[in-house]
């Protein structure tokens, strides 16, 4: 039988077993008290224990909510009004309480299983949410942990941690290393990427194949990381076969990529055995982008390379002998380059950026010649002395134009007046195009139509009733701004066909 006065002791065995606080096992006995008292009534009554947390003593109070009226009473045993309330106390507000002390529960049989039900319920509950509040800040870290068994190629691992005795997570297989052949009893580390909510409990979901990992890798086993020496600025990785990862130090007497590798290779070799024999390229950063580049192509020689920054993109020129070394094995080393310097890297060899410029040079020239109104050889002549565009020829602030051999003064200042106004004709045409989005008055005033619609379908080309009226419902659901449902879409599209049918019904009659 259930000894009730036993109740400190049970709070500090079940915290110490649990690693839980003793409030929350106050807070579940309290519960589970409540429901075993409303199982022994005959009503369905609601119940609240207060606990005293020195002695264990506690008190069973019956309560009533409170509700306005007697048309608001759906469940006379478990609520009152107002009106009886202040019977009790003047006080009290709807949606308030009132209580009433009765006597504490019977120690038998039935009511001590009921209570051991529901605690055991309620710290299941209470351990779930200590996992997730606890995971959920370390989301994005790196976790170590003992795999406890594989589940059809998914490993199912036991996460250390200091705060908990241990918790179970998944790493499935499309997120283990390819190279991975994992064991019950390996022990790993990964990077927790997600806390899921399932009903069986929350969900740690592990992941070895990220960029992350290896960062968390190299500041486990390089000490001058944490002491803010050695920086670790980004990495890229093709799981199992090859990685990059950029070091800096802002002390020009540290060399970071000797820190990372360690006396005889010891540091890095650590990290490469942890993720399965990954070769790891270890990169000086640098704050100069195209520097940064070249160290990240290492060990192919470049020669030269061309930025378009709008592009976010690099055209990397190479000798022919050193194109496949740069390139890398089925594009590796050019793709993890990129990902490691965040640009966008072409490489060429001295031919092809040639073919490459000679073109692009032919498409300036036409353009001009179409703009400017003048033949190839004027426009080639214009493109060879770096002037591609209109705003390059307009904007020449150190006369350039005026140095060109082939070109008179009266020329120059034909061209130059020509470009001014090929760029004016073109800024008034976007002004048309802008005036063009303008709402016409007859969908401005359509039944059903607001002004905010209407402009946001003007700027989608949508000028009028009637280009609304030629328009399906599927095109207005791709107007992301459009906050309308589909149901309102279809009744403004069918008032705008409303003419048309009315112009069939005038030509039946």
């Amino acid at each position: 039988m259930l000894e009730f006065d036993a109740i400190p002791e049970i709070v500090r065995t079940f915290s110490e077993e649990k690693n839980l606080e003793p409030e929350v096992i106050f807070g579940v006995l309290e519960i589970a008290l409540a429901a075993a008292a409303r199982r022994r009534s005959r009503d369905e009554i609601d119940a609240r224990v207060e606990i005293d947390r020195d002695t264990g003593d506690y008190k069973v109070f019956r309560r009533w909510s409170v509700v306005e009226s007697e048309s608001e009473l759906e469940f006379p045993d478990m609520q009152m009004t107002l009106e009886q309330a202040h019977k009790y106390s003047e006080e009290i507000i709807v949606g308030g309480f009132v209580e009433e002390q009765i006597p504490k529960i019977e120690k038998d049989r039935i009511t001590a299983q009921a209570f051991k039900q529901v605690v055991q319920q309620k710290i299941r509950e209470a351990e779930r949410e200590k996992v997730v509040e606890l995971y959920s800040s370390q989301i994005g870290q790196m976790v170590f942990g003992t795999v406890k068994r594989m589940e059809r190629g998914d490993a199912i691992v036991e996460v250390e941690n200091t705060q908990t005795k241990s918790s179970e997570a998944i790493l499935f297989r499309n997120r283990m290393i390819p190279k991975d052949n994992l064991r019950t009893g390996d022990r790993i580390h990964a990077i927790l990427r997600e806390v899921r909510k399932e009903a069986r409990g929350p969900q740690l979901v592990l992941d070895r194949m990220c960029p992350e990992l290896l960062i968390e890798l190299f500041k486990l086993e390089v000490p001058e990381t944490k002491e803010g020496v050695v920086r670790i600025c980004n990495a890229a990785r093709d799981p199992g076969e090859r990685s990059k990862i950029s070091v800096h130090s802002d002390d020009q007497r540290v060399d970071p990529i000797g820190a990372c590798v360690g006396i005889r290779g010891t540091r890095v070799q650590a990290v490469s055995n942890e993720i399965a024999g990954e070769r790891v390229d270890i990169i000086r950063w640098s704050p100069n982008s195209v520097q940064y580049v070249v160290n990240a192509l290492a060990p192919a020689d470049v020669i030269s390379i061309v930025i378009e920054e709008e592009k976010k993109s690099m055209d990397v020129v190479v000798s022919d002998s050193q194109l496949s070394q740069a390139i890398g094995r089925s594009g590796q080393n050019v793709r993890l380059a990129s990902q490691l310097t965040d640009w966008n890297l072409n490489i060429l060899t001295r031919e092809q950026r040639e073919e490459k410029d000679q073109q692009e040079a032919k498409e300036h020239a036409e353009k001009l010649c179409d703009q400017l109104k003048v033949d190839a050889t004027v426009a080639s002549v214009l493109v060879e002395n770096g002037f591609k565009t209109l705003e390059d020829i307009v904007d020449d602030p150190d006369k350039k134009l005026q140095t060109i051999d082939e070109f008179d003064e009266e020329l120059i200042t034909n061209i130059q007046v020509r470009a001014q106004d090929a760029l004016l004709e073109e800024e008034f045409g976007i002004y048309e195009e802008e005036i063009s989005k303008v709402p016409d008055e007859s969908l401005l005033t359509m039944d059903k139509m607001d002004e905010e619609t209407a402009w946001i379908l003007a700027a989608n080309g949508i000028c009028t009733m009637n280009d609304l009226a030629e328009c399906s419902s599927f095109d207005l659901e791709e107007i992301s701004d459009l906050n309308k449902s589909k149901e309102e879409i279809e009744e403004l599209i069918m008032i705008a066909r409303a003419p048309w049918f009315k112009d069939l019904e005038d030509q039946g009659e």
